[in-house]
C-alpha cells in the first residue's frame, strides 16, 4: 500500500533539498578540470593511493599462520573442488569462494602458476580498496569535505592497510558491514526496492565472512532506538522521517512505478538472504543441509572461545588502538591514534548537536562496538577493525563541521593533514617494514621472514634433485604453518607433528626436537640450518647425507 500523496512530496522535498545542498557551489564542486570537480578529483587521487598502497609487493611479505591454513583450504577448494565448512575452527566460506575466482583469473593468465600469493592476497586488497569506496559513497551523510576525510583516512588506517594485506576473513566483514549502512542510505533517499535488497545480500555476505555478524547486528538494532531516543530529547523539533520508508513510490524518468508493498519486500529480501547463505555455508549444495546446519551451530563453539590464551583484560583494545606504553600514548606502528581521537570529537559534535541522524546513529554504533568488544575477553587485534570503521566515519563527520559548518577550512586542512600522514608513516612501517615485529600488535604472533630462507633452501634442494618437486620431506614439527602454503607443490610432504621413522631426503623438526633427532637419525642426516617460524618457534632442516645440498 502506497503512502499518501502529501507524505510522498515531503518525502521528495527532503530528497531534493539534500541534493541541492550537495550540488551548492563550494571550494570542492564549484568548478570543473577536465571534466571532474574538486572533489571528484581527490576522490580518484584516495582511491589510487589506496589501490598502490595494497598492491604493491603484495606478495613480498611471508604468510601468517592463519594466511596458511586459509590459503592451504582455498588451494584444495580450486583443485579439488571440494570445501566444506567447519564450524570448530575456521570462519565462514566467502573469502575462500573468492580467493577461488581470484586465482581462476589468474590461472588464465600464468597457468598454474595462477596460484600464488598474489592471487590470494588480491581478495583482501580488492576489498580494501572497496572500503575506502564506501566512505566516499556516504558524501550525502557526511559532506564533501568530510567523506574525503574519512576515505583518506581508511586508505592509509594502519590495520585497514594491513589485513587489505592479508588473506584473512577481516577486511571483507569490514567492507559488506559498511556496504549494508550504505546500501540502506541508498534505500532511504529513493527508495528503490533494489537497494534494500542490495542491503539484505550484504548482511547475508557480511554472516558468510564471519561469525561476528551477531555482535554488529546486536549494536545495531541497540543503537537505533538510542538514536531516536536521542534526537527527541535534545532536539524535539527535528521533523524525521521513518527509519525505512517500505511503501513509497519511486519517481523515475517522469513516470511513477508502483513499489513493492511492506510485505513483499520484507519476504523477498528475506529469500535473497537465505539463498545466499544456504548456497554458500552449503558448498555450493554438496554439503546440504549439514553445511547449514553447522552455520548456526558455530556459536556453540564461538562463545567458548573466551577460554582460549587470547584472554585480556578489558582496557586492552584501548591500549592497542591508542599504542599506549606505561600509561601514555605513543605512535606506535599500528595505533590507530588519529582515528581514534578525530572519532571522538565526532561523536561528541554528533550528540551535542543532534543534527544529522545518521552521525548520531553511527555515533551510538561507534560507542557500542567499543564496548561490546571490550567486554569479550576474547581479543585479537583484526577485530580492532570493527571498532575502528565507524570511529572514521566520525572523524570524518567530525572534520565535516569545523571544515563546513564553523568554517575553519585552515584548521580543518591541518587536522586531516596531520592525520594522514601520521597514519600513512604508521602505516607504510608496519605493512612494509615492522610486519613480523613481536611488539606490534597488529603483527600477532606473524611468521618471521627468514621463514622465506628455508622455503628457498628447500626449493634449491628440489632442484638439484632427480625428483624435483616430487622429492620426499617429512615434517615433524608440530608448528609448521605456514609451511603447507609454500609446499603446495610438493605431493610428497607428510606432516606428523612428532618425531617419526623416516628415510626421506628432508626432515623439517622443531629445535626442542634436536636432541631425538640425533639420537634416532645421527648417522643418516645432517643438520643443514635453523630458521625462525614466529617468536618462540626456530625450524631446523635436515638432508639425508647421501644427497648433496
Amino acid at each position: 500500500m502506497c503512502a499518501a500523496p502529501a507524505e510522498v512530496r515531503k518525502r521528495r522535498k527532503v530528497i531534493q533539498s539534500r541534493r541541492a545542498a550537495l550540488q551548492a557551489p563550494s571550494v570542492l564542486t564549484a568548478r570543473r578540470v577536465w571534466g571532474l570537480t574538486p572533489w571528484q578529483w581527490a576522490a580518484v587521487s584516495i582511491l589510487c593511493v589506496a589501490c598502490f598502497l595494497r598492491l604493491f609487493e603484495l606478495s613480498a611479505k611471508v604468510l601468517h599462520h592463519d594466511e596458511g591454513v586459509n590459503g592451504s583450504f582455498m588451494a584444495n577448494l580450486y583443485r579439488t573442488g571440494y570445501y566444506h565448512y567447519d564450524p570448530a575452527n575456521y570462519h565462514g566460506p566467502l573469502l575462500y569462494y573468492a580467493g577461488e575466482i581470484t586465482t581462476t583469473i589468474g590461472s588464465i593468465f600464468l597457468g598454474k602458476e595462477g596460484l600464488n600469493t598474489f592471487t590470494i592476497r588480491l581478495v583482501p586488497a580488492l576489498f580494501g580498496v572497496g572500503v575506502v569506496w564506501l566512505m566516499l559513497c556516504l558524501r550525502r551523510q557526511l559532506g564533501n569535505f568530510g567523506s574525503l576525510a574519512a576515505a583518506a583516512m581508511a586508505a592509509v588506517s594502519p590495520g585497514f592497510l594491513f589485513f587489505s594485506r592479508y588473506f584473512i576473513h577481516e577486511i571483507l566483514f569490514v567492507f559488506f558491514t559498511l556496504g549494508t549502512i550504505v546500501a540502506l542510505l541508498l534505500y532511504r533517499e529513493t527508495p528503490r526496492p533494489s537497494y534494500f535488497m542490495l542491503a539484505a545480500a550484504s548482511l547475508a555476505l557480511l554472516g558468510t565472512t564471519k561469525e561476528t555478524l551477531i555482535i554488529t547486528v546486536a549494536v545495531w538494532v541497540i543503537a537505533i532506538p538510542c538514536t531516536v531516543l536521542w534526537l527527541r530529547l535534545i532536539n524535539p523539533e527535528l521533523k524525521l522521517a521513518p527509519m525505512l520508508a517500505f511503501d513509497l513510490p519511486v519517481q523515475e524518468q517522469g513516470k511513477a512505478r508502483q513499489s513493492w508493498t511492506r510485505n513483499q519486500l520484507v519476504l523477498n529480501a528475506a529469500v535473497l538472504f537465505l539463498a545466499i547463505w544456504v548456497v554458500l555455508y552449503s558448498s555450493l549444495f554438496t554439503n546440504f543441509p549439514r553445511g547449514v546446519i553447522d552455520s548456526v551451530r558455530t556459536y556453540t563453539y564461538w562463545l567458548k572461545t573466551s577460554g582460549n590464551a587470547n584472554v585480556y583484560s578489558w582496557t586492552k583494545y584501548l591500549e592497542w588502538l591508542l599504542g599506549l606504553r606505561a600509561g601514555y600514548p605513543s605512535f606506535r606502528s599500528d595505533a590507530e591514534f588519529a582515528g581514534m581521537v578525530l572519532g571522538a570529537f565526532g561523536i561528541i559534535t554528533a550528540l551535542f548537536h543532534a543534527r544529522n541522524r545518521f552521525a548520531v546513529f553511527t555515533a551510538f554504533w561507534s560507542m557500542g562496538i567499543f564496548a561490546a568488544y571490550c567486554l569479550i575477553p576474547y581479543k585479537t587485534p583484526w577485530l580492532l577493525l570493527s571498532i575502528v570503521l565507524p570511529w572514521i566515519i566520525m572523524a570524518g563527520y567530525g572534520l565535516e563541521q569545523i571544515f563546513s559548518r564553523w568554517r575553519q577550512r585552515t584548521l580543518a586542512l591541518v587536522l586531516l593533514t596531520s592525520a594522514v600522514l601520521l597514519g600513512a608513516v604508521q602505516a607504510v612501517d608496519l605493512s612494509f617494514h615492522s610486519y613480523d615485529d613481536e611488539t606490534q600488535p597488529y603483527s600477532y604472533a606473524h611468521s618471521r621472514r627468514d621463514l622465506l630462507n628455508l622455503v628457498n633452501e628447500i626449493e634449491t634442494i628440489a632442484a638439484g634433485n632427480p625428483a624435483g618437486k616430487n622429492i620426499g620431506i617429512t615434517i615433524m614439527s608440530p608448528e609448521h604453518w605456514p609451511l603447507p602454503w609454500y609446499l603446495r607443490d610438493y605431493p610428497n610432504t607428510g606432516y606428523w607433528g612428532k618425531v617419526v621413522d623416516t628415510d626421506q631426503p628432508i626432515i623439517i623438526a622443531l629445535e626442542n626436537q634436536k636432541a631425538e633427532i640425533a639420537r634416532r637419525f645421527g648417522d643418516k642426516y645432517r643438520e643443514i640450518s635453523e630458521h625462525d617460524l614466529r617468536p618462540g618457534n626456530r625450524l631446523v632442516l635436515y638432508l639425508r647425507k647421501d644427497l648433496q645440498p
